[in-house]
């Protein structure tokens, strides 16, 4: 199970840039770390499932890709980012 519509339609309300925002790296890397983080508590109950597993590589290296983009285009939106999705520690 992924975020359902309501639980995305709050993810893109409180990271999108402009009224009709979508699709802008702030709103991509966020869905992504919301689906990251529901398949990291799902391997705490099912550590062998490892096709889930290989999916969840595939979303690290998709948002890490988004994030390096972001980074070399403009690198105080992503040092706002990543502060606000708390993802370095």
């Amino acid at each position: 199970m992924t975020l359902n519509r309501e639980q995305k339609a709050s993810v893109i309300g409180s990271y999108k840039t402009h009224e009709s925002d979508t699709g802008s790296p702030e709103v991509q890397i966020a869905i992504l770390s919301g689906r990251i983080g529901y398949l990291t508590t799902h391997f705490k109950t099912h550590s062998k499932d490892h096709h889930s597993r290989r999916g969840l590589m595939m979303l690290v290296g998709q948002r890490r890709r988004i994030l390096d983009y972001l980074r070399k285009k403009d690198s105080k939106r992503y040092r706002e980012l990543i502060e606000k999705l708390g993802l370095r520690k």
